[in-house]
């Protein structure tokens, strides 16, 4: 049976008596952080529904593990090929929460919308059959091509303030905006929760950010966010929560309040945050959620800091920013890192310095970060103004709505026909361009050329393939006003256009409306409710697929130490995971493990070879580098098992767990770095490869192209244990060296059965066997 529809009264009813609990038993004011994580503590062996479940007994130490209870999953149809073909190997009939599955990464960006969506689905016809049976069979709600970017559509349907969301993208903390605590994750902690598990989180530490003010001319929601990328850098937020508040809060909208939490990703952040308020009220009204609205407003002080934490804040947060809106001017971030940043006014004379190619090739605006109905209303309001004087873009414009229901509302307002009056050719509801699906033309592309979006990422080849093209970051409104200049050096704040008759304009700041007067005209097409039973549904693969290929269970841990292990690769600086597993064309294989292996490290750039993506044989030291893929293949062939070191950060971006499964199937046996990025080290524990970190990180110089590396005594892997790696030299010396981890003692029993799905498999099978515990 489909799951019954959020109750929001008996939600909120209990929320507070949960949040009231944890209060009298830490005896101390909370953040709403810790009201949310509390309220969804989940205990072994007690009812596992929101109301019965009971709130911690003590404070909660940073790094301690704690099982969670969620009350939504969201997947979207790449990672969720994966999190389904897992699902298949479980005895679940049903998911054991609400979930919705999006279909939003396989559409690539050609012509425009039209043509694109029916070339996407006649394209991946059999990954869309797959996963509407699958998703019918077992109990989830199905979106399907052409319906929106996943966290706008979710944001619009299905977050509410208070829950606790999981999402197999890195960027589903996009829900934040609507104060709900929502978390990227890998496939493996989505088909634990599915399954009728917990979610296995360390206890975050507390980021407060203090707003005051109120945006002012250009600036805008973007501009935030990419401040505050350049205070915390791409891991500054690692290991937290980012939580917002101060009277500043209230001057912006949900929607806005969305992209910066959405992009709270790229610092690192487990999440982030804002509280309910009037705001978030309205846009629940908006997207006709009445009741959502009117019982949450019962428990506002709940979904908000307590007061004594935001008079005090340095008390209770580990740090505390303070950001004044009324001062912050528009920025610019990038190339190849969005924590390059600064103001918009300083860009001219860096384009001067560092060489960047000033002419601009390409103009984006879209993607799940800034897609929003208020987004193209403050793009569009650019536009008229342009097309108003006869001006068009110098340059190729790609607009990207979020979802069906902000194109239609944009539409109807005029925003789409303002847009497309200077040029701009309007996109499928989908990622498209963002996450490398874009089938790009121009000559531009041929050379090193620069690249303006409101996207969030911009890593080398990350958008088009191609990592000679410098990508930077701005807001929707700045990306408009930079394709009407085609200059990287143009200051739309103060710099002039001339329109054919010669006059001289100047732009004046963008203005629009957050949420349209009568709501978002939201659509229930391309939405698939899954039967009340499909206990009898089928879900086919085809045995000669290249697309889809089920899943084999990793091999456990057969106890023994690692011994003799050569090093694939010794990554060198950021090493993201569209280093690890590029996506674009190779979307197309994130059903069938084996033939995505083949891109495996494909980006990475490896200290012991020139070229990225290639190794040295350590068996044949004086042959040719080889793809790493391939010379992965040719160890495991041979019965050997090898590891990857790699640098600060590592695994940073996506929440691809593919770039986990990938080097475990191919036989990677541990990764020691001088740091992980939390999604990125999560999805190595649950694919069963071994996370370990220098200690000194110094230690990372110490390792050669040749060496054999043993990892002994693993029978000894305890929580907080140092263990120990020897390096042998082929001069006959070995190093030892001291890692640390952080694994607790369920993950290790992941780790020696192989993978989580193994344990998780093999604890069904004896609750199944056991009266007592079904």
């Amino acid at each position: 049976m489909p799951h019954p529809p959020l109750d929001p009264v008996a939600f909120y009813r209990c929320f507070s008596q949960r949040v009231q609990a944890s209060r009298d038993r830490v005896k101390r004011p909370l953040t709403l952080t810790e009201k949310i994580l509390l309220a969804h503590i989940h205990r072994a062996g007690l009812p596992r529904d929101f109301a019965a479940a009971p709130s911690a007994d003590a404070n909660l130490a940073d790094g301690e593990y704690v099982d969670l209870y969620p009350d939504r999953v969201a997947l979207q149809d790449v990672t969720g090929q994966m999190v389904l073909l897992q699902l298949l190997s479980t005895n679940r009939r049903r998911a054991a929460v609400p979930c919705s599955l999006h279909c939003d990464h396989l559409i690539a960006a050609r012509r425009g919308a039209g043509p694109d969506l029916r070339g996407a689905r006649r394209r991946h016809k059999e990954v869309y059959d797959f996963l509407t049976a699958a998703c019918q069979k077992y109990g989830i709600t199905f979106w399907q091509p052409g319906s929106g970017i996943i966290h706008q559509v979710v944001l619009e349907r299905t977050a509410f303030p208070g829950a606790l969301i999981i999402g197999t993208d890195s960027h589903t903390p996009n829900a934040g905006g609507l104060s709900a605590l929502a978390i990227g994750v890998g496939g493996g902690d989505a088909v634990d929760v599915l399954a009728g598990g917990a979610f296995n989180l360390a206890w975050p530490k507390g980021i407060g950010v203090r707003l005051t003010g109120r945006l002012q001319g250009w600036s805008s929601p973007k501009d935030i966010i990419l401040k505050l990328m350049g205070v915390l850098g791409v891991r500054g937020g690692t290991g937290c929560v980012v939580e917002f508040f101060g009277p500043g809060c209230a001057n912006l909208s949900a929607t806005g309040r969305a992209t910066i939490t959405n992009m709270g990703a790229e610092h690192g952040a487990t999440t982030s945050v804002f509280p309910y308020d009037a705001a978030a009220a309205a846009y629940l009204y908006a997207t006709d959620r009445k009741a959502v609205a009117d019982a949450a407003d019962t428990c506002a002080a709940d979904l908000r800091a307590d007061d004594a934490v935001l008079q005090e804040p340095d008390r209770y947060y580990d740090r505390v920013i303070h950001l004044d809106l009324d001062t912050l001017q528009p920025h610019i971030a990038g190339p190849h890192s969005p924590d390059k940043t600064r103001p918009i006014k300083q860009l001219k004379e860096e384009v001067r310095r560092e060489r960047y190619p000033d002419k601009l090739s390409v103009a984006l605006i879209g993607s799940c970060t800034n897609s929003s109905y208020e987004d193209l209303g403050r793009a569009a309001h650019v536009a008229k103004q342009a097309a108003a004087r006869g001006l068009k873009s110098k340059v190729p414009l790609y607009v990207t709505p979020g979802s069906a229901g902000v194109r239609q509302t944009a539409k109807q307002a005029g925003y789409i026909r303002a847009l497309e009056a200077i040029g701009a050719t309007v996109l499928a509801n989908a990622c498209g361009p963002c996450i490398g699906q874009w089938h790009r033309a121009d000559p531009g592309a041929n050379g090193p050329n620069s690249i303006l979006s409101s996207y969030n990422r911009n890593f080398p080849g990350r958008n088009d393939g191609q990592r000679h093209t410098l990508s930077f970051l701005a807001s929707p409104e700045v990306v408009t006003a930079m394709a009407l200049f085609g200059r990287l050096s143009a200051n739309p704040l103060t710099d002039t256009l001339t329109a054919p008759d010669g006059a001289t304009v100047h732009l004046s700041p963008p203005q629009a409306e957050a949420l349209p007067k009568r709501g978002l005209r939201l659509s229930t097409a391309g939405h698939v409710d899954p039967p009340r039973d499909g206990t009898n549904i089928q879900v086919v693969i085809q045995p000669d697929s290249d697309r889809l290929a089920p899943l084999k269970p990793f091999p456990p841990r057969d106890g023994k130490d690692f011994h003799g292990l050569p090093v694939l690769l010794k990554a060198v600086g950021k090493c993201t995971t569209d280093h690890i597993s590029p996506a674009g064309a190779w979307l197309r294989y994130r059903g069938h493990l084996d033939k995505i292996a083949d891109n495996t490290y494909l980006g990475a750039v490896n200290a012991f070879t020139p070229k990225p993506g290639t190794g040295v044989d350590v068996t044949q030291p004086s042959s040719p580098p080889q793809l790493l893929s391939t010379l992965a293949r040719d160890y495991k062939a041979k019965g050997m098992g090898w590891l990857v070191v790699g640098d600060t950060n590592f695994g940073e971006g996506s929440s691809r767990e593919h770039a986990a499964m990938q080097p475990r199937h191919l036989g990677c046996c541990a990764i020691i770095a001088r740091g992980f990025a939390r999604i990125h080290e999560a999805n190595l524990k649950k694919h069963g490869v071994l996370p370990l970190i220098f200690d000194d990180a110094a230690d990372y110089d110490r390792v050669q192209a040749l060496d054999r590396v043993d990892v002994p005594e693993l029978a000894e892997l305890a929580p907080d244990k140092p263990v120990d790696v020897i390096l042998r030299h082929t001069d006959g010396t070995h190093e030892r060296i001291v890692c640390r981890h952080t694994l607790s003692d369920q993950q290790i029993q992941w780790f020696r059965a192989g993978s989580s799905l193994n344990f998780l498999t093999r604890w069904e099978n004896d609750t199944a066997k056991s009266p007592s515990m079904s």
